[in-house]
């Protein structure tokens, strides 16, 4: 990954894998890890090597220091954006690219989440947050708008109503009310994030991986398409998993009351 120019010798974004999770930490805990075109190219080199490895079956990602998940887009940046990097959309199409991985992935936040950095969280599958947490979608006070998917994500999780509220003050939404509207699944003791995430994903990486890729893309897809096509794709996709050697060995291992050895 990209060196930060103020500490060269420090990687951008840290990559780590044991036992079938890996973890991408956003570490530029000096400028609460905000998002700029360095992060983002660097993040795209650690989902370059997650979709390559067949070893990686859930990503864990997180912001490194105590402060910040993601602080939101580098403002200076933004500053000097125009009309053709609006159109562009390229936090848009990076956080599109996570959300449709293969892999699943949780996001565990353990400070602010701003701007691009709720929304890198709502491009995650499951969202468990410490008690610390923060999240806000305040870029309306910049004069501009959320556009790496928050806008559609964040009212398909909470509804057009929260999303709404949210969206045009601008507020900050602490953990437990995150939790209650449904912005998160848990929330933890900070010194806990990082143990409930991990087991979250071991959780996860103990299914069946087919199972779990087609379940998360028809999950993704219902929202795009009426009910009677939504349930066309449950069927098509079950019809899948009933021909696949996923099935015999997680039924097999029901009956030898044993866990099951996917591969």
């Amino acid at each position: 990954m990209s060196p930060d120019p103020a500490t060269p010798a420090e990687p951008l974004v840290l990559f780590t894998a044991e036992d079938g999770i890996g973890t991408m930490t956003i570490n530029r805990p000096a400028a609460r890890n905000a998002m700029d075109q360095a992060v983002q190219a660097a993040v795209r080199e650690v989902l370059d090597e997650v979709e390559r490895r067949e070893d990686v079956h859930v990503l864990i990602v997180t912001g490194a220091g105590d402060k910040a998940f993601v602080a939101g887009a580098d403002i200076g940046e933004i500053a000097s954006r125009g009309p053709l990097d609006g159109l562009a959309g390229r936090m848009q199409g990076l956080y599109s690219r996570m959300a449709a991985m293969e892999t699943p992935t949780v996001a565990a936040v353990n400070g602010y989440a701003f701007g691009g950095g709720c929304e890198l969280a709502l491009a995650c599958d499951v969202r468990i947050a410490s008690e610390r947490a923060q999240f806000a979608l305040p870029e309306t006070g910049l004069g501009i708008m959320p556009a790496a998917g928050g806008c559609q994500r964040l009212a398909r999780l909470v509804g057009v109503g929260h999303a709404t509220e949210m969206i045009l003050t601008g507020r900050r939404v602490p953990a437990d009310e995150a939790l209650r509207m449904g912005l998160v699944t848990a929330v933890t003791a900070p010194e806990d994030l990082m143990a409930r995430a991990r087991e979250t994903a071991e959780a996860i990486a103990s299914r069946g991986p087919l199972a779990n890729r087609l379940a998360k893309t028809v999950i993704e897809r219902a929202f795009d398409v009426d009910r009677e096509t939504g349930l066309l794709l449950e069927r098509l996709s079950v019809g899948i998993l009933y021909a696949h050697t996923e099935r015999d060995e997680g039924t097999a291992a029901f009956f030898d009351k044993r866990a099951p050895r996917y591969r």
